[in-house]
C-alpha cells in the first residue's frame, strides 16, 4: 500500500524517544549508527583534508530506491534551499523541508555554498562542494574563512544494491581547534549534543523521501 509521504514524515513520531538528550551517554554508538565494521574502516572522499578531528562519525542507512532516487534528495541539502528532512524549526529557520524535488538546487557544481545557517559576523556557516561523482560521491569541505584551512568535512556515498536498494554512507570529521576558544566550545556543543539526533532524521528522512519518490514516481 502507497502512504502519503506527508503522513511518513508526521513529526509526532519524532516525539517518542529523547534522542537528543540521552544520545551522549551512548557516544560509541552513535558516531557509527547503522554503519558496518567494514564501512567504519573504510576510505572515504576527504578522509586527508582534516588532518585532526576530534569528532569522527560514520553512519549509513539501507533505502529500498535506487541511487537516481536518492541523489537528488541530497543534492538540494542546506539552510534556504531544500532544508535538512529534520527538526525544521531548529535547522531551517521553521521553513518545512521539501517534500518534492527542487530543480533548480539540482545542477551542482564544484565550490557550490551549501548553507548550513546564515552567515554570522563574517563566519561562514556552510560548506562548499569540493569534489563529485554524480550519483555515487560528494565531499563538502568547510572553512570557518576563506585563508583558513578546512576544519570540517561531510562525504557521502552511494552505493547501489542488488535487487534495487542504495547503501548510504556518510561521515562527518570536526577539528574543533581549541586556540579558537568560543567556536571550539560551539562546535563541540553542536557536534556532541545535536549531531547525532539531526543527521539520524534526516538519513530517515532522505530514505523515506527516495523510497517515496520509486513507489510513485513523483518528483
Amino acid at each position: 500500500m502507497v502512504t502519503r509521504l506527508e503522513d511518513r514524515l508526521d513529526p509526532r513520531h519524532a516525539l517518542r524517544r529523547p534522542t537528543l538528550v540521552r544520545h551522549p551517554l551512548l557516544r560509541p554508538w552513535h558516531m557509527r549508527w547503522g554503519a558496518t565494521e567494514a564501512e567504519v574502516a573504510a576510505s572515504m572522499p576527504g578522509d586527508s583534508v582534516v588532518h585532526t578531528a576530534q569528532f569522527n562519525a560514520t553512519r549509513a542507512i539501507t533505502i529500498q530506491a535506487w541511487p537516481e532516487h536518492v541523489w537528488p534528495w541530497i543534492a538540494q541539502l542546506g539552510y534556504g534551499r531544500g532544508g535538512f528532512y529534520t527538526y525544521d524549526l531548529v535547522d531551517n529557520a521553521g521553513v518545512p523541508s521539501a517534500n518534492r524535488i527542487i530543480h533548480e538546487y539540482q545542477d551542482l557544481n564544484v565550490g557550490d555554498a551549501i548553507p548550513m545557517f546564515h552567515e554570522s559576523h563574517g563566519l561562514s556557516i556552510a560548506y562548499k562542494v569540493d569534489s563529485f561523482e554524480l550519483k555515487k560521491w560528494m565531499l563538502w569541505v568547510h572553512r570557518p574563512h576563506e585563508d583558513e584551512q578546512p576544519d570540517s568535512t561531510w562525504s557521502w556515498r552511494l552505493r547501489r544494491l542488488p535487487g534495487g536498494g542504495t547503501r548510504l554512507v556518510t561521515r562527518m570529521k570536526q577539528d574543533y581547534r581549541w586556540r579558537t576558544p568560543r567556536l571550539a566550545t560551539f562546535n563541540l556543543i553542536l557536534m556532541e549534543f545535536g549531531d547525532f539526533a539531526m543527521e539520524r532524521r534526516m538519513l530517515k528522512g532522505i530514505k523515506t523521501r527516495a523510497e517515496h519518490m520509486k513507489e510513485t514516481g513523483e518528483p
